[in-house]
């Protein structure tokens, strides 16, 4: 027969113990918490706008000018009254670039939060 040794027992009634939780209590009765936060932010832009034509544009304008109903590059125009003031204007505009700007612009954005927390039991 076996015998029993009380390093075994002692062993054993470790083992089989059940675990007793104890509650946790806060010990505070009130306090408060204070934040303070800045931040800056510094954005850079350039904005760029480039407007082109596609196509071409002719323009004929005057006056006591004898100009036909459908102007084309090299139609000869002629002086309705000899000898009277007269005014006469050609345009064309072809393909391309016809204007283009730029806009450069810095902008800064300051942010300021202050926070305060108040705790009580």
């Amino acid at each position: 027969m076996r015998h029993i040794t009380p390093a075994f027992l002692l062993a054993a009634g470790v083992i089989c113990t059940p675990a007793i939780a104890v509650p946790v209590t806060p010990n505070f009765t009130s306090g408060t918490m204070t934040s303070h936060t800045e931040s800056t932010t510094t954005v850079n832009e350039t904005i760029k706008q480039i407007d082109y034509q596609t196509g071409w544009s002719y323009t004929v304008t005057g006056t006591n000018m004898n100009i036909p109903d459908v102007p084309k590059l090299g139609t000869p125009y002629t002086i309705m009254k000899q000898g009277e003031p007269f005014q006469f204007s050609e345009t064309y505009n072809g393909p391309g670039k016809i204007k283009e700007m730029t806009v450069e612009r810095t902008t800064t954005i300051n942010s300021v939060t202050d926070t305060t927390s108040v705790f009580t039991q």
